[in-house]
């Protein structure tokens, strides 16, 4: 498993998405009220909706154009809508650096 540092958690504001491009793949970051942070692909399955700009509420994520509402531990779009958005694991360290865990990855993080 490759590990990225991704910034700090001071630089991540509580329940709004942040943009990570890592190669070719968006991500949407979110720090939830808890203080974790979670990572998921920056699209809705339903019309590609960038998952960033959606409105966060406890650990899931409304899209912004059809309100549909993801998990952001396992990336299961909740019923009565079906579907499924990739996650990625996130470590914050003691430091509080926060830490993108990418299995098999070669690519650079920006």
């Amino acid at each position: 498993m490759n590990e990225f540092k991704i910034g700090h958690i001071s630089e991540f504001p509580e329940r709004r998405g942040r943009v990570i491009l890592f190669g070719e793949i968006e991500l949407a970051m979110f720090k939830l009220s808890d203080g974790t942070v979670r990572a998921v692909e920056n699209r809705c399955p339903h019309k590609n909706g960038k998952l960033s700009e959606g409105i966060v509420c406890d650990h899931h994520v409304y899209c912004p154009l059809h309100d549909w509402k993801i998990d952001l531990h396992d990336g299961l779009v909740q019923a009565p809508d079906d579907g499924c958005v990739e996650t990625y694991p996130v470590l914050v360290d003691d430091n509080g650096n926060v830490i993108l865990q990418v299995s098999g990855a070669n690519s650079k993080v920006s």
